[in-house]
């Protein structure tokens, strides 16, 4: 593997060890821009929900699954460079089928996260009409990307940086106010089941998906700056989620729908604290809605390459990289989820059930390497693959039932043209 080297001991062995340790505090800062951001101010409250007071634990597991799963897209990424990702994996290693459904898991969960961020930016922006604010949002962002406008590396660790000094900030305030009171978690230590916890854990695994800049071939990532990456994004969860729990209580906070925003009136009952809290998410939802959408657009594409959508979804000119019809299409779609009577919470539930089927692909087909092409090891990818299997299982109803119609109805089309084919070709 590339650029595998250690960054704490390259800072102090010379120059060209010094630029490489600084590449790879670069690739780690790229993947913290991806990982901390929408996710703390969209998924923390419903994990709260399923779980209570174990959404440390939570955590935890989400954090395991989503290594798992990083270190098997590392290790395949590296014997198929290309783009397509679990796409191209299942098929290569498991069979057309399995490709197909990580695909389609793919552009359904994307879509869904493209809602779920811009839903965030809306309820803190403007709460008394939060679907306006997704869709206003939503609409700039498809605009500036078709126009051919790119965040560059150094916008969004800006950004990042000022998200998780606000972050800071919050706990800080919390804990140093006094509102934080470890006693509101005592009183609630009550185990709520396995199941609560993995429901959490699925629901906040969309939180961490994130790391595809640290696992590209093309830009040197390691394993090693991979679980720096998860490490720093879940201490910063951990530290959030423990204030809130601290400052609102497991009950207040599974009903907030803007939880930091109210762990900052309760700790300082500042209006202007609040806006800066509000404003940070804003930030937080708009760096990160446009890689997403562009990863819904190259879903999309992906799909219409080999015809599993209408091929003409592929065409276009390409001012990212992607076809601005799949472009418009992925918009599009996402669009039409926040109309729908779907709120903030289902639409991560359908985003992490397609995030966790795309992986339990990956992780599946890296059990396929072989001894000669660096096969991880095995414990990885199989916590990985039963990781997202039971995760994905233990999600809300209402979204295990809207991913599953919206996979599903993909998969079925291709059943149907294989069977097709196969029936005129014996005509």
């Amino acid at each position: 593997m590339r650029h595998t080297h250690d960054v704490g001991t390259s800072l102090f062995s010379g120059p060209a060890a010094a630029q490489r340790g600084l590449h790879g505090i670069r690739i780690v800062g790229a993947g913290l821009s991806a990982m901390v951001g929408a996710g703390v101010f969209a998924v923390v409250a419903p994990a709260a929900r399923a779980t209570g007071v174990w959404l440390p634990l939570a955590l935890l597991i989400a954090a395991t699954v989503a290594y798992c799963s990083a270190v098997s897209e590392t290790r395949l990424s590296l014997h198929h460079p290309g783009r397509g990702g679990a796409y191209v994996y299942g098929q290569r290693r498991l069979g057309e089928g399995w490709g197909v459904l990580a695909g389609w898991a793919s552009a359904v969960g994307a879509v869904a996260a493209c809602s779920a961020v811009a839903l965030t930016f809306g309820v803190h922006v403007w709460p008394s009409h939060p679907r306006a604010g997704a869709l206003a949002v939503l609409a700039a962002v498809a605009v500036l990307a078709w126009s051919g406008l790119r965040p560059s590396p150094r916008t969004a660790a800006a950004a990042c940086a000022v998200v998780v000094a606000i972050l800071a900030g919050v706990v800080v305030l919390a804990w140093g106010g006094g509102a934080a009171d470890t006693a509101r978690i005592a009183a609630a230590l009550r185990w709520h089941g396995l199941a609560a916890v993995l429901s959490a854990a699925g629901l906040l695994f969309f939180a961490f998906t994130g790391w595809r800049p640290i696992t590209s071939p093309r830009l040197g990532g390691s394993e090693q700056q991979l679980g720096w990456a998860l490490g720093v994004a879940l201490g910063v969860y951990s530290a959030v989620a423990v204030t809130a729990l601290a400052v609102l209580g497991p009950r207040e906070l599974a009903r907030s729908t803007v939880p930091l925003v109210d762990v900052v009136l309760r700790s300082a009952a500042s209006d202007v604290a609040a806006s800066v809290v509000a404003a940070g998410a804003a930030l937080a939802c708009a760096s990160v809605l446009g890689p997403a959408l562009l990863a819904a657009a190259h879903s999309v594409a992906v799909l219409a390459a080999d015809r599993h959508v209408p091929r003409w979804l592929g065409g276009g000119s390409r001012p990212l990289g992607v076809p601005e019809r799949a472009l418009f299409a992925a918009g599009a779609a996402s669009a039409a989820v926040i109309v729908a009577d779907l709120d903030l919470w289902a639409a991560a539930g359908v985003a992490a059930f397609g995030n966790l089927v795309y992986y339990a692909v990956t992780n599946a087909s890296a059990l396929r390497l072989g001894p000669t092409e660096h096969r991880p090891w095995l414990a990885l990818p199989v916590v990985g693959l039963v990781g997202c299997i039971v995760l994905a299982l233990c999600l809300p109803p209402k979204a295990v039932l809207y991913a599953l119609a919206a996979v599903g109805a993909g998969v079925a089309v291709f059943v149907a043209r294989r069977w097709w084919r196969r029936r005129t070709a014996r005509a």
